[in-house]
């Protein structure tokens, strides 16, 4: 299991590094899109379509919006901030039904629901992407919500290995602890104080009210990757199934790589917006 979580490592991360540093804007629109309609195919199975036309349908559909969405977008950019919005708004509900979680399925256990609900996963992922790559400095932007979600889940591992005797979610995800979740806020948040220092140095000043809204945009994103992380696994359980698919030998599935992801890239965008706060040229 060791050797083929390494290997499927090796082949994924010179693909993103590709993806994220060197691909045009188009290009990386598709490569998001990709992955996206790939993490449809799984959420369909998550939502209860077994079958593998309906499957296919279901990605199909997805690609669809995303594809509409970006038509709208270009139509009318003036309307990116009510997707991200939105996209942001779902997680919020997404904390409700995690925190009901065994209790409330019966207000999402409709297949038609939960394949909802995968639009408003997917859709906002992309938009969130979309947003990140047309700003200034826009590799070392995704990079870093990459790092937030990466010190969430390192911090995460070790201190609910070492303290984890509290459940955080118990009934959703029992491997989650409290201890881990102050653990992932506290590498974040080493992570926000070292990228701040690199970008004051390096790429723009920043005073002390910049530092605060980075901080702010930086402890939101972290919480919200832990919940899509609980989303997914709570989908998973209602289900009866361990990973989202089998696509991604020794890691399960693509949507089991992006689930943090897909939750953290929205809700950074959208906070960087609202709260004005960005890298200059």
């Amino acid at each position: 299991m060791f050797k083929e979580r390494v290997l499927t490592a090796l082949v994924l991360a010179p693909l993103m590094i590709i993806g994220i540093f060197f691909l045009p804007l188009k290009e990386f629109a598709i490569f998001i899109a990709a992955i996206a309609t790939i993490g449809a195919w799984e959420w369909a199975n998550i939502a209860g379509y077994q079958r593998n036309w309906s499957r296919i349908a279901y990605a199909l559909v997805v690609f669809v919006c995303l594809y509409i969405s970006a038509r709208i977008l270009k139509m009318y950019p003036e309307y990116l901030l009510g997707f991200l919005a939105v996209g942001t708004a779902w997680w919020v509900v997404a904390f409700a039904l995690v925190k009901r979680y065994p209790g409330g399925t019966d207000l999402w256990a409709a297949r038609p629901i939960r394949a909802l609900l995968g639009l408003c996963v997917l859709v906002p992922m992309w938009v969130g992407f979309m947003h990140l790559k047309t700003q200034p400095h826009s590799s070392l932007l995704i990079v870093y919500v990459m790092l937030i979600v990466w010190g969430a889940d390192t911090g995460a591992y070790f201190s609910g290995k070492k303290w984890g005797d509290t459940k955080l979610a118990p009934h959703v995800s029992p491997g989650k602890s409290w201890a881990g979740f102050w653990g992932g806020l506290a590498t974040t948040l080493l992570i926000a104080l070292v990228f701040g220092a690199c970008v004051h140095t390096w790429v723009q000043p920043m005073d002390l009210h910049d530092a605060w809204r980075l901080l702010a945009i930086t402890v939101i994103t972290m919480v919200i990757s832990v919940l899509g992380d609980l989303v997914e696994s709570m989908m998973k359980r209602h289900r009866g199934i361990k990973d989202s698919s089998s696509l991604l030998p020794g890691h399960g599935g693509v949507l089991d790589r992006i689930d943090s992801m897909a939750a953290a890239v929205p809700v950074f965008a959208f906070f960087m917006l609202i709260l004005d706060w960005g890298l200059v040229a």
